[in-house]
């Protein structure tokens, strides 16, 4: 049997076996140029500034999603009967959920105005994409199942969508071991195996469900998400950085809207999204972390000095300094706070517009039990039959539902020790 085989460093080998038609469209898909591109995009950002091993690729994410997909419908399988026409449709989507994401993902997007599921279904759906002309020649029908699993919900049964976007879907469980691996931190590790195996389809609610004998899996699972958004993806260091990121790129726009961005031309791929502009498919193909640091490079010696600062900041990792509020829990406290750390800024000769100093309130829930009707809150199957909501037979989920948050003042280093001792007679 013809077979392609991908060396991952989480899921080890994933395999496609060219005589069974959906392997031979995945492996099709995979090599599509607007999956490629997924190559040039890196998973985590500006996260290799405080964690150097994290440099992975949204393209190997994309492939660990599909394989971890392709393990769950297999457990489902031993247990129901699964339509082979969604199930190809779930695989190509699991692998293409990502397709819509710009340079430095989350960042990118809040400053271009960019919606990744609108674009990526955009993607899908455009006869012009390779992906949509893969899809279509497997299925004519195949380009809309796989867009509208990957924006709403499918009628009738709740588990498709749960595979793919929901609180124990393959996106989570890939990019939460991939994540862990790739920073060293040790914190995002669980029991992934025996997590799948006590996966099964609830009967009465056709929605993704786990025995009993799973739930201490879930747990440290839910514990492994804590832990990542606590230690890695809010480290400060992180977090400066990616705000330095969306300022840049803000100071970029702004340039751009007075035409006095010396690069990149008007019409190039960079400047039309910073605009927001529609971009065709090619010109998206062609827009990744590439494609803006070299921005950054040529912006390092602009003549406006706040974004030459800036960029000059993040190429060699001259990163804002952080000062933790997060024990300061009255927002009238923290608004006073800011205004008196701004005006500390601007009379020790900061940028008058902002640039020197943000606030940053990252906050996550690890585990959301959508009360009061508890939706998408995980069920567990006992072995009589019957069902329960995870809050009710776990206590350490009933902790993990409250919200993590973070609360920081992120200082230019020049203004640092200024804003520092404003914060201490505050405080």
């Amino acid at each position: 049997m013809a077979e392609k085989i991908i060396r991952d460093p989480v899921h080890d080998v994933i395999a496609f076996r060219l005589q069974s038609p959906d392997d031979a469209l995945l492996f099709r898909l995979v090599n599509a140029a607007e999956v490629q591109r997924l190559r040039r995009v890196r998973q985590l950002g500006m996260t290799s500034l405080a964690y150097p091993g994290a440099d992975h690729c949204r393209y190997s994410h994309s492939l660990g999603v599909m394989e971890t997909a392709r393990r769950i419908l297999a457990q489902l399988e031993h247990s129901i009967v699964l339509d082979p026409a969604r199930r190809t449709a779930c695989l190509a989507t699991a692998l293409l959920h990502d397709l819509g994401h710009g340079p430095f993902s989350h960042v990118f997007e809040a400053v271009s105005g960019i919606d990744h599921e609108k674009l990526g279904r955009r993607i899908i759906l455009d006869p012009d994409s390779e992906v949509n002309r893969i899809l279509a020649d497997h299925d004519p029908s195949l380009p809309s199942a796989v867009a509208d699993l990957l924006c709403g919900p499918v009628a009738g049964e709740g588990f498709w969508r749960d595979i793919l976007c929901g609180q124990l879907d393959a996106d989570r469980f890939d990019y939460l071991l991939r994540d862990n691996l790739m920073t060293g931190s040790r914190y995002g590790g669980f029991d992934l195996q025996w997590l799948l195996h006590a996966l099964t389809v609830d009967d009465s609610t056709r929605r993704l469900a786990v025995t009993a004998k799973g739930v201490s899996a879930v747990e440290a699972y839910l514990q492994s998400r804590f832990h990542m958004y606590r230690n890695v993806y809010f480290h400060k260091v992180v977090r400066s950085a990616e705000g330095m990121v969306k300022l840049a790129l803000q100071r970029a726009k702004r340039l751009a809207v007075q035409d006095r961005l010396e690069w990149p031309p008007r019409g190039h791929v960079v400047h039309k999204a910073l605009l927001g502009q529609r971009l065709t498919i090619a010109e998206f193909t062609d827009l990744d972390d590439i494609s803006v640091l070299h921005c950054f490079k040529l912006w390092r010696e602009s003549v406006d000095t706040v974004l030459a600062g800036l960029c000059h900041g993040l190429l060699y990792r001259r990163l804002y300094k952080s000062i933790d509020l997060s024990m300061v829990d009255d927002p009238a406290c923290v608004a006073r706070i800011l205004d008196a750390a701004r005006a500390a800024v601007a009379s020790s000769g900061g940028d008058d517009d902002g640039y020197d100093l943000f606030l940053d309130e990252p906050s996550d829930t690890p585990y959301e039990a959508y009360e009061p009707d508890g939706d998408g809150e995980i069920r567990v199957c006992d072995p009589a039959g019957g069902l329960a909501r995870l809050g009710a037979v776990s206590p350490l989920s009933r902790a993990l539902g409250h919200e993590l948050t973070f609360r920081r003042l992120h200082v230019s280093p020049a203004h640092r020790d200024a804003v520092r001792r404003i914060v201490v007679e505050m405080t």
